[in-house]
């Protein structure tokens, strides 16, 4: 394998990577907007009371790969999650949420909350061979079996029966949106625009933290499916200069939120809990220490991980990638992960009811808050988007 091919291949495990594990209340406290200030009020939870219940698919039409000693299963099983606005009459737009690499469905639950509370049905699952748990460990190359997985979760949901829904409501099928963190995000790039992954229904997608480097213009011209890149200026698993303002250039259709100061595992629900990550200098040091102490694949692991995604016929072009994870040992100070969660769950739902919202009031106040408003609360923030 070349050098370059090698270092993109390391580049491609930096996709977020071990990213474990959220799920507890944010507790922002000073960490939010100016209380007074329009971000203080769309910050607040929704009008509707949310709940979340668990849910078992089996897609029975593929198989999951065999993985060291696991020797594999004829079908893929996704344990989920569904939140769900209570009460909620519908239409409801769905939003499918994919997680990190060795991460779980749960990760991004702060997010999950915000949006079942303004009235998004979410879905989140764990990935068969990419979760924490994975039987015979985590397997990065399974992230080309990911796009399907997306289309086979909104198949079912979209397939619950009425007694079977938490909610009264019923999907948008026209109102379909993706995003993701890390890996997750990497996936929900994938299922949006990859020439032969990705799946029409989908109408808006967010990659948070995800990885970009390596996809060309091409690509990203698949489809007009609007797309926002969220990332951490201070990133040191996905680095930010290769994988952020390139958006700009090559996706007709994305923007950029950037965040001053932000680090990868910030986007984490758990480093806004665990003290050791919420006050630590920068928690990025420990996910670099992990993917140190859990990541030594060799290159022939490293190359199917790339191979299976494509080539240049489909956008794919190993040679844009020069950074590698983790390459800076000296790590800026990061601002607290409560605050860079708190800008997370602006830019996300803002970014959501500017491309899904029914009424057109809406979707222009949401996009007008997400290019102007937001930056003039929140200092850190910085927005940017291609002339359309």
């Amino acid at each position: 394998m070349s050098g370059g091919a090698l270092g993109s291949g390391r580049a491609l495990l930096g996709l977020g990577l071990f990213l474990c594990l959220g799920g507890c209340a944010t507790g922002l406290g000073p960490q939010g907007p100016p209380p007074e200030s329009l971000s203080a009020v769309r910050l607040a939870a929704g009008p509707y009371q949310f709940g979340s219940r668990n849910l078992t698919f089996v897609d029975e039409t593929r198989a999951t790969s065999a993985n060291g000693r696991y020797a594999g299963a004829p079908s893929r099983t996704f344990a989920s999650t569904l939140w769900y606005p209570k009460n909620a009459v519908g239409p409801l737009p769905l939003v499918v949420y994919s997680h990190g690499f060795m991460s779980y469905r749960g990760e991004g639950a702060y997010l999950l909350r915000h949006l079942a509370s303004h009235g998004f049905v979410v879905v989140s699952a764990d990935y068969p061979l990419t979760n924490r748990r994975a039987p015979g460990d985590p397997m990065l190359a399974d992230v080309v079996q990911q796009p399907a997985d997306v289309s086979f979760l909104i198949d079912s949901v979209l397939a619950l029966e009425a007694d079977a829904r938490p909610f009264p409501g019923r999907i948008d099928r026209d109102r379909i949106a993706v995003m993701g963190l890390s890996l997750g995000g990497l996936t929900s790039t994938l299922v949006t625009f990859h020439p032969k992954l990705r799946d029409p229904r989908v109408r808006a997608a967010i990659s948070i933290a995800g990885p970009l480097s390596f996809l060309s213009r091409r690509f990203f011209e698949t489809a007009r499916v609007p797309f926002l890149m969220i990332a951490g200026t201070d990133d040191a698993i996905v680095p930010y200069a290769e994988n952020g303002p390139p958006i700009l250039d090559r996706a007709p259709t994305g923007a950029l939120l950037s965040i001053a100061g932000a680090s990868h595992v910030g986007f984490a629900g758990m480093a806004a809990t665990v003290p050791f990550l919420r006050f630590s200098h920068n928690p990025d040091r420990f996910g670099c220490r992990y993917l140190e102490d859990h990541l030594d694949l060799d290159e022939d692991e490293e190359a199917t991980a790339l191979a299976a995604l494509g080539g240049p016929d489909e956008g794919i072009q190993l040679s844009l990638v020069q950074a590698r994870p983790c390459e800076n040992s000296d790590l800026p100070r990061s601002i607290r992960p409560p605050r860079q969660q708190a800008i997370t769950t602006l830019a996300v739902r803002a970014f959501l009811e500017s491309a899904l919202a029914i009424q057109s009031q809406v979707r222009e106040a949401a996009a007008s808050y997400l290019a102007n408003e937001l930056a003039n609360d929140l200092r850190e923030v910085s927005f940017a988007a291609p002339p359309r």
